[in-house]
């Protein structure tokens, strides 16, 4: 059994559903993407998951557990999440900033030990973000930026990291740059990573295993090889795809495509 599943998780805004009824399992030490088209819920299980928002029934269970039983700092001692938009970092370090990770931890005043320094220092080594320890955040390009708030997600010192849509706004080298550190979170660190991605190359190039939602259920599940494909894409997509097999990575690509 792996440690982070759903169980019938209905979730919505209001009076409408946008999640219904979904069973899914998230593979241990693996990176698994989630796609699908604008509004099929994608974001809004990655909220419910680490309980940035609450479920109208069903459940999410970590290591056996109902998260909604447990309490909030344990809860981020053992995941953290990357929302889509962070919130702004105005006037902060970036020493600073990665230090809010370090809260899931904290008691009685809240001063950082010895310790807290110590995993400041390696989540940004591993982002490749220690030379902009005392620079303001806001001084630093988007990608910079993008690898500061991973910094800030691994300093909470979970092995459970969900990113919603890591790569938006940034151009196509730093899109790379933070997938690669994905790549290199999981591979090295043995980081479980669930993150939302438009691009289904790159979903197919980084992940192990995709999810791929339509109207709020999981349409189909599976690995690269098996999820990108004309028939799946043109059921969650609605489009004519190519697709061709790149023989050095391995992986089918979608080279181009119609809309239907």
């Amino acid at each position: 059994m792996n440690r982070l599943y759903t169980e019938r998780l209905n979730i919505g805004y209001n009076e409408q559903l946008i999640v219904k009824d979904l069973n899914v399992e998230i593979p241990d030490r693996k990176i698994t993407t989630i796609i699908g088209s604008n509004g099929c819920g994608k974001s809004t299980l990655l909220k419910a998951i680490t309980r940035i928002i609450s479920h109208q029934s069903g459940e999410v269970v970590l290591d056996g557990k109902s998260i909604s039983s447990v309490n909030t700092k344990a809860l981020a001692q053992k995941m953290a999440i990357l929302p889509q938009s962070p919130e702004s970092a105005s006037g902060l370090t970036v020493g600073e900033l990665v230090s809010y990770g370090r809260f899931p931890y904290q008691r009685g005043f809240g001063r950082l030990t010895k310790r807290d320094y110590e995993v400041i220092d390696w989540a940004l080594e591993v982002t490749g973000t220690i030379e902009f320890k005392y620079r303001p955040v806001d001084s630093l390009s988007g990608g910079q930026r993008q690898r500061v708030w991973i910094a800030m997600a691994l300093a909470q010192e979970t092995n459970i990291l969900l990113l919603d849509e890591p790569t938006t706004y940034l151009d196509m080298a730093h899109q790379l740059e933070v997938l690669n550190i994905v790549k290199t979170l999981n591979e090295e660190h043995g980081c479980t990573v669930v993150m939302v991605l438009h691009d289904i190359n790159h979903a197919a190039r980084f992940s192990h295993n995709l999810i791929a939602m339509k109207e709020g259920n999981v349409h189909h599940c599976g690995t690269p090889q098996e999820i990108i494909s004309c028939d799946v894409l043109r059921e969650v997509f609605h489009i004519d795809a190519r697709i061709i097999h790149d023989p050095e990575l391995k992986i089918p690509l979608c080279y181009s495509y119609d809309v239907i």
